[in-house]
C-alpha cells in the first residue's frame, strides 16, 4: 500500500506538470517544493485541543519531515485563479499530546487557489481543493482550505508560505492541520524578441524594445515608439508624431515643401513673403502681391497684363498690346479730325497760335496710348511747283512732330513725313478740294 501510495503521488505530479500552462498573467509555470507539517491537534476533536488551540506549538504538536517533503504544480487560469495539485509525505510521531511509533504520512490533493494581488511582491492567495490522504495503512477523501502567501525575491523566484486545514469525510481518518514552507518557482513565459518583456505584456512581441513603451523599439530615441512614430528614424517631437521641422514652422519636414524656410500650414510650410496666398516658390513676384491667375503678381491697370510685363502699367490695355491700349479706327479717325484742323501761315511752317487748343487735344489722346507710335504726314495742293509742296509738306509734318515732342510725347513716339501734293483727299479744281488737301494727318504706326 505504501509504496502503491508514492507511485500515485509520482504519477498526480507528472499529470501536474504536463497540464501546466500559466501561474500568472507572464509564467506560464509555478512549481514549488519544501517541507510540511502535520498537526492533529487544534481540530476540536475528543482529547485534542480546540479549534486552533495552541496553533503555533510546533515542538510538542507538529511532525516534521527534516527534507524536502511536498511538491506541487499549479496552471493559472485568470483573474488571479490557478488550480494544481500537490503531493506531500511525512512521518507522524506526535498525535496530539501522545507519542505514536512513526506513521507514515502521504496526501495528493488537487488545488484551487485565488491570488489577491497577483504581480506584487507579497501576494496573499487562499486556497481550497480536495484530495486523498493516508496515514499508515488507512486513507480516506478530504476537503481542503487554507490560506498563505507568497514572498517574490525576482519575478520568478520567492519563498512560499501556506497553512491548510483537511476535513476528512471519513470517521477513521483524523481532521488535520497541515502547514507547507518551500520555494516557488515560476517560470516559461515567452519572449519572442528577447526584449525581456512577455510576450503577453509586449506590444512589439516581434522586434526588441524597451520597457518604458511596453516592448516596442524607439530607433531614433526621440521618446516616441517606432509604431506610433510617423518618421520612425528621424528624430521629431511629440506634437508633430515624431517628425523632425528643421525650419521650425510646425510642418513636419516629410509634409514640408520648403524645409528650410519656415512657411504657414496652409502653405506646406512655404513662406509668402507678399502675402497674396501664394507660396513665393510658385510666385512671379514674390514681393509683390498679386492674384493667382498671374502667378502672383501685380496688375495696377486691372487689363489682364501684369505690371512687370505691362508697357502701359498704369493704363489699361490689351495682352496683344503688351497692356497698352490699342488705337482703333475711331481713335483714329478723332486724331485726324484734330489733325486736320491745324493752321499754318501761308506758305509756311509756322503753327499759328490759333491751333494750340486742338493741338492739346492731341496731345490728350496720344496719351492714352503711350505705348504708340505715330507718323505726323504733311499734305499740300497742287498749286505751285511740285518740289515746293513737297518741301512745305516736309516742313508742316515735321513742325507738328516738333511741336509734339516739346509738348511731352516721347520723341521716339514720332516721326514725319511729306507727301507734297501726291495724296490729294479732294479735287485740286476747286478751292473747297484745294482746302481739303491742304492739311496734317497723325497715323499710327503698325508694326
Amino acid at each position: 500500500m505504501k509504496h502503491l501510495s508514492k507511485l500515485f503521488v509520482a504519477a498526480l505530479l507528472l499529470i501536474g506538470f504536463s497540464n501546466v500552462q500559466a501561474q500568472d498573467s507572464n509564467n506560464p509555470w509555478q512549481v514549488s517544493f519544501g517541507a510540511n507539517a502535520v498537526d492533529v491537534y487544534p481540530t476540536n476533536q475528543p482529547g485534542m485541543g480546540q479549534w486552533l488551540d495552541e496553533y503555533f506549538n510546533v515542538s510538542d504538536h507538529w511532525n516534521i519531515l527534516p527534507s524536502v517533503s511536498t511538491i506541487a504544480v499549479s496552471r493559472y487560469v485568470g483573474s488571479g485563479f490557478s488550480v494544481g495539485a500537490r503531493g506531500s509525505l511525512n512521518k507522524i510521531d506526535k498525535w496530539g499530546d501522545t507519542d505514536v511509533d512513526d506513521l507514515s504520512y502521504y496526501g495528493v490533493d488537487g488545488t484551487i487557489k485565488y491570488s489577491f494581488s497577483e504581480g506584487t511582491v507579497i501576494e496573499p492567495f487562499i486556497e481550497v481543493g480536495g484530495g486523498y490522504t493516508w496515514i499508515d495503512e488507512i486513507g480516506a477523501g478530504t476537503l481542503n482550505g487554507g490560506i498563505g502567501f507568497n514572498l517574490w525575491f525576482t519575478d520568478n523566484i520567492g519563498l512560499t508560505l501556506q497553512s491548510s486545514y483537511k476535513h476528512a469525510f471519513e470517521d477513521y481518518l483524523a481532521p488535520h492541520f497541515q502547514h507547507v514552507a518551500g520555494i516557488a518557482i515560476k517560470f516559461g513565459g515567452t519572449d519572442t524578441d528577447g526584449d525581456g518583456i512577455y510576450d503577453k505584456d509586449d506590444e512589439c512581441p516581434e522586434v526588441a524594445g524597451l520597457p518604458e513603451f511596453n516592448g516596442c523599439p524607439d530607433s531614433d530615441g526621440d521618446g516616441i515608439p517606432d509604431k506610433d512614430d510617423a518618421c520612425p528614424n528621424e528624430a521629431g517631437p511629440a506634437e508633430l508624431n515624431g517628425c523632425p521641422d528643421r525650419d521650425g514652422d510646425g510642418v513636419p519636414d516629410k509634409d514640408d515643401a520648403c524645409p528650410d524656410t519656415p512657411g504657414p500650414v496652409e502653405l506646406n510650410g512655404c513662406p509668402d513673403s507678399d502675402g497674396d496666398g501664394i507660396p513665393d516658390k510658385d510666385d512671379a513676384c514674390p514681393n509683390e502681391a498679386g492674384p493667382a491667375s498671374l502667378n502672383g503678381c501685380p496688375d495696377r491697370d486691372g487689363d489682364g497684363v501684369p505690371d512687370k510685363d505691362d508697357a502701359c502699367p498704369d493704363v489699361a490695355g490689351t495682352v496683344a498690346n503688351n497692356g497698352c491700349p490699342e488705337v482703333t479706327e475711331e481713335v483714329q479717325k478723332k486724331l485726324n479730325e484734330f489733325a486736320k484742323t491745324i493752321l499754318f501761315d501761308t506758305g509756311k511752317a509756322t503753327i499759328k497760335p490759333e491751333s494750340a487748343d486742338v493741338l492739346d487735344q492731341i496731345i490728350s489722346v496720344l496719351n492714352e496710348y503711350p505705348n504708340s507710335k505715330f507718323t505726323v504726314e504733311g499734305h499740300t495742293d497742287s498749286t505751285g511747283s511740285a518740289a515746293l509742296n513737297q518741301k512745305l509738306s516736309e516742313q508742316r509734318a515735321e513742325s507738328v512732330r516738333k511741336y509734339l515732342a516739346e509738348k511731352g510725347i516721347n520723341p521716339s513716339r514720332l516721326s514725319s513725313i511729306g507727301f507734297g501734293k501726291d495724296k490729294p483727299i479732294a479735287t485740286n479744281a476747286t478751292a473747297a478740294g484745294r482746302k481739303e488737301n491742304r492739311r496734317v494727318e497723325i497715323n499710327l504706326v503698325k508694326e
